[in-house]
């Protein structure tokens, strides 16, 4: 016999329902939330009311609401603990401070480090959070944490770092709680880009994809609005799916790996290799750099071109095969190399062709939408952040 809901049940469900579009909407007057999650106005005060008794929502005045909504808005209490959210790699932290209802206070910070060792890189971290900390002393300022290479979401450790001088696992989480004294959440950088989408995007749909085509190539899945992950935290490899199985050694360890072929720093070491062959056209080709790539790319260099085209056809065809094999058919790019523009962008869709689960015809809109990721850095940043509002939502339902 299946168990029945109650009345207490679902109330308990629509608090949830109405904390999840304050922190997408900010701010919202009663008649809105009420619309939005299809619950009667009399049912969204008593829950408004309940949320405030608890200290997670207040009621403010707000002039720029149109007539007949005299009850004002609501938000996230704003004194609820803000969180530093960071894009880590051993070489740069990225960060973006966002208040109770993750609206980014301040701009994007860049830091360069150099971290030839974990002690180092939780150094520079705790660096950054102490410099906000003495910015905003009357805050409780908490770490979320975007980390290349695999990540232990549940333990918060780093398990691989591929940019990395060191091998073992870091245990971000449990270090930089015991020395800072305030809650840390770590996960995956591409992680964080799906979560940017998914809660600050109002046009996303339920089921998506984030590609990060940069220095390496990641990727993370939004099936029915959640994040998957996987039982070991690997999930979106989409990088170290075999292109070649005669291709040059990944830094996975096998051969012939997506990222060998269609990465930024594929590319590099590509151009650097022919450079040294010709040194009447670069006097230091260990100097060269992504930047200057793109350049290249802009101003038509043919080599170049090829070089890009054939990384382009490999995206392409992982994408032709992961599309056949998840049907998820909204994705969205994202990384440096994004740079390279339409062009590049064309070359990923063309190859992705013939869609056999899309049975629409050439004079209609094809099914699967493949495009550049719309969100600022800022935005991306934040998503991070939202580890803490997944978390709190979960508790409610």
């Amino acid at each position: 016999m299946k168990a029945c809901i109650n009345n207490q049940q679902i109330r308990h469900y629509n608090k949830g329902v109405l904390l999840e579009y304050l922190y997408r909407k900010k701010r919202a007057s009663k008649s809105t939330l009420a619309r939005l999650a299809q619950i009667s106005i009399p049912a969204v005060s008593n829950i408004l009311q309940e949320l405030e008794e608890e200290g997670r929502v207040v009621n403010v005045p707000d002039d720029r609401l149109s007539r007949g909504h005299s009850s004002g808005a609501w938000l996230i209490a704003p004194e609820g603990d803000w969180t530093l959210c960071m894009n880590i790699t051993p070489t740069s932290i990225e960060c973006q401070l966002g208040n109770a209802c993750l609206s980014p206070k301040g701009d994007v910070e860049y830091h360069a480090i150099d971290a030839p060792h974990p002690q180092a890189l939780l150094a520079a971290i705790e660096k950054c959070w102490h410099q906000y900390r003495k910015n905003w002393p009357n805050r409780k300022i908490n770490l979320a944490l975007a980390v290349h290479g695999q990540v232990d979401a549940g333990t918060g450790v780093s398990q691989t770092m591929p940019q990395a001088p060191w091998k073992q696992p870091v245990e971000l989480k449990y270090l930089l709680e015991e020395k800072l004294n305030v809650r840390v959440m770590v996960d995956n950088d591409c992680v964080m880009l799906a979560l940017a989408e998914k809660w600050q995007n109002d046009g996303q749909y339920r089921d998506f994809c984030v590609i990060n085509v940069d220095y390496g190539i990641g990727s993370s899945f939004v099936i029915n609005d959640q994040v998957w992950r996987g039982s070991l935290y690997g999930s979106g490899q989409i990088g170290h799916t075999i292109i070649n199985p005669d291709g040059v050694a990944c830094d996975c360890g096998r051969y012939g790996c997506l990222e060998t072929v269609a990465s930024l720093s594929a590319l590099k070491k590509q151009a650097r290799m022919w450079l040294k062959t010709r040194p009447d056209l670069a006097d230091n080709p260990e100097a060269l750099t992504i930047n200057a790539l793109i350049e290249k790319w802009q101003q038509g260099d043919l080599r170049l071109h090829a070089w890009v085209e054939d990384s382009a056809n490999a995206i392409g065809l992982s994408l032709y095969n992961f599309l056949n094999t998840l049907n998820i058919n909204n994705i969205l790019l994202y990384g440096r190399s994004c740079g390279f523009g339409e062009e590049w962008l064309n070359i990923i869709i063309r190859q992705t062709g013939f869609n056999p689960f899309d049975h629409r015809d050439a004079t209609r809109t094809r099914a699967t939408q493949i495009s550049f990721g719309k969100l600022s850095r800022a935005q991306q940043l934040m998503g991070i952040g939202y580890l803490y509002v997944e978390e709190q939502l979960q508790t409610i339902r």
